[in-house]
């Protein structure tokens, strides 16, 4: 059964471009986004790596630690990272896992069954420092993942998890909020003293909380 939203991410250990790696131990009291490639030099994936990496100091400023996977062998990472970095124009700078026995694609439901019984599906996962996995994404092969999207929901999720507040459609930092239904009224005067603007008595929408 695949992985769902609220479920432990499983632990691992694995060899990584950085070494032996335990997927908990990494993560620490970090967030953390792990997602899958097919194989090392595919062209989608070597962009994404690319953005991924450029990206970095916006998941640190998220404390959010990145890692990577693909089924082939570390020295195989190695040469693809090369590749990545003239390329991209970016370093690889966070682990890609070397996952050639599909442990860890396994564990996480990455394998394409319709595709090949070996290459794993482009996969994302959001984690909490709980270590329980607060958002899935599946790509198809053609279609490049927006890591753009992956921010935003890291922010939403890290707003949502400090206040009672959701996010609406669309919302990006420093848009407004909606308080959630299981707040009342009198509670909602505590937790927002400046109040809201009430469209709905289910759709109460108030200033983003600092």
């Amino acid at each position: 059964m695949s992985l769902r939203i609220g479920d432990e991410a499983p632990n691992f250990t694995a060899d990584t471009t950085e070494g032996e790696i335990n997927f908990h131990e990494y993560l620490g009291d970090s967030w953390g986004v792990l997602f899958s490639h097919p194989k090392d030099f595919t062209p989608v994936c070597t962009t994404e790596l690319g953005e991924a990496a450029r990206l970095k100091p916006e998941f640190d400023k998220r404390n959010v630690k990145v890692i990577g996977l693909s089924v082939d062998p570390t020295d195989s990472h190695h040469e693809w990272a090369k590749d990545i970095e003239e390329t991209q124009g970016t370093a690889l700078n966070f682990p890609v896992i070397a996952d050639k026995d599909k442990k860890v694609a396994d564990l996480y439901d990455m394998i394409h069954p319709n595709a090949s019984d070996t290459f794993t599906v482009r996969s994302v996962f959001v984690i909490g420092p709980d270590k329980k996995v607060k958002l899935t994404l599946t790509y198809p092969a053609s279609t490049g993942r927006n890591f753009d999207e992956v921010l935003r929901v890291i922010d939403s999720l890290q707003l949502t998890a400090k206040h009672s507040v959701a996010t609406p459609v669309n919302w990006k930092v420093g848009d407004d909020v909606i308080i959630v239904p299981a707040v009342t009224n009198e509670q909602a005067k505590e937790k927002f003293p400046d109040g809201w603007n009430e469209i709905k008595p289910y759709l109460r929408v108030v200033a983003q909380p600092k």
